[in-house]
């Protein structure tokens, strides 16, 4: 780095989860010369370490649908689109099945299928019989829809932020962890460097993948940037009488009160989440919090309504995760206009996993003044004002 200081860098980009990394990688994939990522935590340690992996391209939200679709290509080759014979993204492609009953959901989800099959998703419609082939422990008594999406399945979160944050290294990225950003620095509008527990850093261009930590952001720039952290638990089910295999798809059953969508954990276990608003936390918080028993007694009678075995289900395991939700379920992704050379990527929802290698990809090339493969204006923050929200089409919740 002749002529710069040791303390300067082209690009920072806070936050080290799945998206951080993804971002990190990019940007050493397109040239960016110095990089430097910081992390509160560790890689992946944070939002990300808590996600439940699910990986398929269904949503409402057809731009979503895009992101999925592309970032699909990367988790079905991940080995060679990081260059790294060695990295792994876990990916268990199981299928994806999605069901609604009868009522307020079955037009939303025709139109949603509809939709992916116009954008070129390999999707398939299936009766109750090619239904219960599929998920024998499943009952499809009341489905009146019943949608399939071979090539999906889950992966592990964890893993892919490591991967990503190896391959950036590789490819010449600074990696702090451990490293706290207490404030981006801004001049006349334009951003000059960040101040941090480890020193202060001159750039720029920042790139903010705070995740459920983005007001500290919004206090720095005075900025507006609604986000909530909500907290959502997660449950794995044992039932010896009916195990959910590996070669079982995925499930989102649209029928039930809390939306759940459940897959195959540890080869036979099923792991259960509902897919609705969640626990509203007052601050951004990562620990680990209760799971009541009347929410797991609730979730329990859910389960059992489809998967008649899983009345006796045992509780293997449990956890807690947050989202980073923002008032329409979906990111904000790119500039925030009147400050130079900030660029952001939080609100994911619940679902940043699933689209992480192309949010990574399009906010590097943002930042980069490169054309986006996938068009940002929709998810620009200013859409809160306009009133031109990107809401799913089953109402507020993770499925968007």
């Amino acid at each position: 780095m002749e002529g710069a200081s040791v303390n300067s860098y082209d690009v920072v980009v806070i936050g080290a989860g799945v998206i951080g990394s993804s971002v990190a990688f990019h940007l050493a994939k397109f040239g960016a010369k110095s990089v430097l990522v910081l992390d509160r935590g560790n890689i992946g340690a944070g939002t990300t370490s808590q996600s439940s992996g699910i990986l398929r391209t269904h949503y409402s939200v057809r731009e979503n649908v895009e992101l999925a679709r592309q970032s699909w290509a990367v988790f079905n080759d991940f080995a060679r689109y990081l260059g790294d014979e060695e990295a792994s993204c876990g990916l268990v492609k199981c299928g994806y099945m999605i069901v609604s009953p009868e009522g307020d959901k079955l037009e939303p989800l025709r139109a949603s299928l509809k939709q992916q099959q116009d954008q070129g998703i390999p999707l398939e419609l299936l009766d109750r019989k090619q239904a219960k082939e599929l998920l024998p422990i499943a009952q499809f008594e009341d489905a009146a829809l019943i949608g399939y999406e071979p090539e999906a399945g889950f992966a592990d979160a964890y893993l892919v932020a490591t991967s990503f944050a190896r391959a950036a290294r590789r490819g010449g990225v600074t990696i702090r962890e451990n490293a706290e950003v207490h404030k981006v620095l801004i001049e006349n509008g334009k951003v000059v460097g960040v101040s941090t527990s480890i020193g202060d850093f001159a750039t720029p261009m920042v790139i903010s993948t705070q995740n459920i930590w983005t007001p500290e952001l919004a206090g720095w720039t005075g900025r507006s940037l609604p986000v909530v952290p909500e907290r959502h638990a997660v449950l794995a089910l044992e039932c010896n009488e009916a195990k959910y295999t590996y070669s079982m798809p995925v499930f989102k059953d649209l029928g039930s009160p809390g939306m759940l969508y459940c897959r195959s954990y540890g080869g036979s276990q099923m792991l259960v989440s509902e897919g609705i608003v969640g626990e509203k936390l007052q601050t951004a918080e990562i620990e680990q919090g209760d799971i009541p028993m009347d929410y797991i007694v609730e979730v329990g009678a859910q389960v059992a309504e489809r998967f008649p075995n899983y009345e006796t289900a045992g509780i293997a395991s449990s956890w807690t995760g947050v989202y980073d939700v923002t008032p329409d379920w979906n990111p904000v992704l790119g500039k925030l206009s009147g400050i130079e050379g900030l660029v952001v990527g939080y609100g994911f929802s619940g679902h940043g996993f699933k689209l992480s290698p192309t949010v990574g990809r399009v906010l590097a090339q943002e930042a980069l003044g490169l054309p986006t493969d996938v068009s940002l204006q929709p998810y620009a923050i200013e859409r809160f004002e306009t009133g031109d929200l990107l809401t799913g089409k089953y109402g507020l919740g993770a499925v968007s």
